[in-house]
């Protein structure tokens, strides 16, 4: 569980700027020590894991639910730091529902287009969930940080469309059917070692990696365990702070080991009933990144 270290607690203005504003950065959170490590550590699973013999690429796990199969994600998630912010938001009560590694190359033209999370959840128009961003290397304009439309998280979900373009890094190429102009966004520029935190309501996204330099964010979401899924759908978290055992979600351990057979058995349970709500309507396209 996390490490005790100095409380990086959210003041009230903070959290107030968060409700208004739908979105808070940057936050200092982690050391740029602690997140060269960090870094080190998943370019060696990157290096050691890219052909060997996993029942999927390696980029799916990167991508959805690394924190199930990946105990580098579930240590990153389960931060003091982190997740002292996190509670300013949610409360003391905070489950783990997705994480991934979240990676544009050099001189590369993947982009995410401008979106809103909550449209392909399953979990309604809520404020019960939040989306932690890390930065393990420099998010900025020219590394393709995040974008954020200011206030856009108090309206309801807005219609989107799937393109499935291979330069987008959204599981569906999702985009909402509104122009965004530019004097609109607010820039999410990160320096290594700081977080922002957006509503499930957002509308963001960030354009294309043209530094020399990976950018690698680590995404986690969390939300409050007393969240009740609309359909009442089978779903799955992990506890990471006060009473999650509130009935409304399978509740999951920490990773065995890396890559480790039962929790790879439990990451195909959760992709798969997790599939059904995320890629509903995809029209035959339904994996959730391959």
């Amino acid at each position: 569980m996390p490490n005790a270290q100095t409380s990086h607690r959210l003041s009230d203005a903070q959290i107030q700027s968060y409700w208004e504003d739908g979105f808070l950065c940057p936050i200092p959170a982690i050391s740029a020590q602690q997140c060269e490590g960090w870094r080190a550590q998943l370019e060696a699973i990157e290096g050691d894991w890219l052909d060997n013999g996993l029942p999927r690429a390696l980029n799916v796990y990167k991508r959805v639910n690394a924190h199930i199969v990946m105990p580098l994600a579930y240590e990153i998630a389960a931060h003091s730091a982190i997740l002292d912010v996190v509670e300013g938001i949610l409360g003391p009560d905070v489950l783990l529902y997705s994480t991934e590694f979240l990676i544009k190359e050099p001189r590369t033209k993947h982009v995410v287009t401008m979106h809103q999370d909550l449209a392909y959840w399953g979990l309604g128009e809520i404020d019960g969930i939040l989306t932690a961003w890390l930065a393990l290397s420099p998010a900025t304009p020219q590394s393709g940080c995040m974008d954020f439309v200011k206030g856009s998280h108090k309206s309801p979900i807005i219609p989107h469309e799937d393109s499935f373009d291979e330069l987008n890094l959204l599981s569906r190429g999702q985009e909402i059917k509104v122009d965004v102009a530019q004097e609109d966004k607010s820039s999410g520029a990160l320096a290594t070692g700081e977080i922002s935190l957006h509503h499930g309501l957002m509308i963001h996204g960030s354009g294309a990696n043209t530094s020399d330099d990976r950018r690698i964010g680590v995404v986690m979401r969390f939300l409050s365990p007393h969240v009740k899924k609309p359909n009442n759908a089978p779903d799955y978290g992990v506890p990471m702070r006060g009473n999650c055992d509130t009935g409304n979600f399978t509740l999951c351990d920490a990773p065995k080991g890396l890559f480790h057979p039962e929790d790879l058995l439990l990451y195909e349970e959760i992709r798969t009933e997790q599939a059904k709500v995320m890629m509903a309507g995809a029209e035959g396209k339904a994996e959730m990144y391959r």
